[in-house]
């Protein structure tokens, strides 16, 4: 279970960069996986202050994008993974913009919306668009699978 942020101002998209397990750069959204006990709502703030520097306010809960994946293991084992990512809606408050330490992310920046579909990015990335400019009642929306 993940909380994660879509933060936009002036047009650009708030994103941070992580390093895939292949050693590739992607961008995905500022948040992450929720400690045991922490509330969603919780985890965005605390996750978006490590990975961009940035306080945020929530204005809403955008919706929920789930995903099911096989991931091979040791001995030709393979684990079956479900993931269940809260999407919220958040504007920034206070901060700074800087990378976060020692942490999943070696960058944070803000992006234009139109540059988006051209960057190195996760799927998340576009379900939360998706959630964001479509705002479905139902809080879900179909996106490719990734990968």
């Amino acid at each position: 279970m993940a909380a994660y942020a879509i933060c936009v101002r002036d047009g650009r998209l708030l994103l941070a960069r992580w390093i895939d397990d292949d050693g590739r750069p992607e961008w995905t959204l500022p948040g992450g996986g929720m400690e045991h006990g922490e509330d969603p709502y919780d985890t965005v703030h605390r996750e978006v202050e490590e990975e961009t520097g940035y306080l945020v306010e929530i204005t809403g809960l955008l919706g929920v994008d789930s995903f099911r994946r096989t991931f091979p293991r040791r001995f030709g084992r393979q684990v079956d993974h479900q993931g269940l990512r809260l999407v919220y809606e958040a504007r920034i408050t206070g901060g700074e913009l800087r990378p976060e330490i020692g942490g999943s992310t070696d960058m944070a920046a803000w992006h234009p919306l139109e540059e988006v579909p051209r960057l190195n990015r996760v799927g998340l990335v576009d379900a939360g668009l998706a959630l964001w400019r479509e705002r479905p009642v139902t809080g879900h929306v179909a996106v490719p699978a990734e990968e």
